[in-house]
C-alpha cells in the first residue's frame, strides 16, 4: 500500500509538469541528529520527483562529517552527489554520532574517506551554482552561515547568487527572539553578514517551529526497520540513549523549500531579519523586505509532523 501511494504521488507530480526543485543542502552534520533526518527527507523527495540534490556542503569541520554524508547518499543510491567540506570551521569536535557510520564502511559503504578528500565547500557552491539555470536553485541552510557568508563576501559571487538562487530556506533564529539560537550564535559574524548581504529572499524556520515537532523514537525503531543497518538509525541511536524524541528543526526548512505552496506553515509579513551583537534575531516588518519566517498553528503541527515522519522514513527506491 505504501509503495502504491508513493507511485501515485510521483505520477501526480509528473503529470502536473512540475520541475524538480534544484537543492543545495548546507549542513553542520555531526552536531545534532536532525540534520541526518533532513537529508533522508531530501532523498525521499527526490525519489518522488519533487527535488534534485545538487550538492551537500558542510559547516561541521570534522574529518568524519563528509564520509557520514557520503554514506547516507550512497544508502539512498545517490553516492555521486558532490560533497564540499568547510575549512577552518567553528565546530571541530567529532560529536556523538559521526563515528557510528563513518567508522564502519563495511556496513555503510561510501567513497570519501575523510573531509580532506572533499573539495572546499565554497568552491563547490560556486561551481554548482554556475552550472544551473538562472533562478532555479533553492539553498537549504541548516547549520552555520559560514559557507554562505564566505561565498557572498565578494560582489561577483553575490551577483552569481542573485542570478541563480530563488530562495534561501534557513533554519535559524527565534521569532520572537527568546534566545540566541545555536545556528546563529556559533558563527555570529557570518550570521550577521548573511542576513545583511544575502541578495535573494530568505525564509527562516525559527527555534520555536522545530521544538514543537518531536520526531518520535517509535518511528526510528519501527518505520526504519526495513533494513538491518540504516545509517540514519545508527546515528540516531548513537546521539542519545534510546528511546528519545528529538525536535525536528532542520526538517522543517527542507519541507518548506520543496513544498512551499502546500500550506504546511504560515508566513510572517515581509520584512528584514537582522542579528544583534548577542545573536538574537530581530524582525522588522516592511513591504520591501526580502525576509520572512515560518509560523505554525496547532492544526498545522499535526500535519507537518506526520509528513516529516513519512518522508524521512521512506525506503530508498
Amino acid at each position: 500500500m505504501k509503495r502504491r501511494l508513493l507511485l501515485l504521488s510521483l505520477a501526480l507530480t509528473l503529470a502536473a509538469g512540475a520541475e524538480p526543485v534544484g537543492l543545495i543542502f548546507d549542513t553542520d552534520m555531526g552536531n545534532d541528529i536532525d540534520d541526518a533526518l533532513a537529508l533522508a527527507m531530501i532523498h525521499s523527495l527526490e525519489s518522488r520527483g519533487e527535488c534534485r540534490l545538487l550538492a551537500v556542503t558542510l559547516t561541521k569541520d570534522h574529518p568524519k562529517a563528509a564520509p557520514f554524508v557520503d554514506a547516507i547518499n550512497t544508502f539512498y543510491k545517490r553516492g555521486s552527489v558532490p560533497i564540499g567540506a568547510v575549512r577552518d570551521g567553528k565546530t571541530q569536535e567529532e560529536g556523538k554520532y559521526l563515528g557510528s557510520v563513518a567508522d564502519h564502511p563495511d556496513l555503510f559503504p561510501r567513497d570519501l574517506t575523510d573531509g580532506a578528500s572533499a573539495p572546499d565547500a565554497v568552491d563547490l557552491l560556486r561551481k554548482t551554482l554556475a552550472a544551473q539555470p538562472d533562478g532555479s536553485v533553492t539553498i537549504v541552510q541548516v547549520g552555520f552561515s559560514t559557507n554562505l557568508a564566505r561565498l557572498i563576501a565578494s560582489e561577483p559571487d553575490r551577483e552569481l547568487v542573485r542570478r541563480k538562487v530563488k530562495l534561501l530556506s534557513l533554519m535559524g533564529g527565534a521569532f520572537p527572539p527568546t534566545l540566541a539560537e545555536y545556528n546563529i550564535k556559533i558563527d555570529l559574524e557570518a550570521s550577521r553578514s548573511l542576513f545583511a548581504l544575502w541578495p535573494t529572499p530568505i525564509v527562516a524556520s525559527g527555534f520555536e517551529i522545530g521544538r514543537a515537532l518531536l520526531f518520535p523514537a517509535t518511528s526510528i525503531e519501527k518505520d526504519f526497520a526495513y533494513v538491518a543497518h540504516h545509517p540514519v538509525v545508527a546515528g540516531y541511536r548513537a546521539y542519545m540513549k534510546m528511546p528519545y524524541d528529538r525536535p525536528s528543526w532542520d526538517l522543517t526548512s527542507v519541507l518548506y523549500a520543496v513544498r512551499p505552496d502546500r500550506a504546511y506553515f504560515g508566513l510572517s509579513p515581509a520584512g528584514t531579519i537582522s542579528i544583534d551583537a548577542q545573536g538574537y534575531s530581530r524582525f522588522t516588518p516592511g513591504k520591501q523586505g526580502a525576509h520572512r519566517y515560518l509560523t505554525m498553528t496547532e492544526e498545522q503541527q499535526a500535519t507537518v509532523l506526520a509528513t516529516l515522519i513519512a518522508l524521512a522514513s521512506e525506503p530508498p527506491h
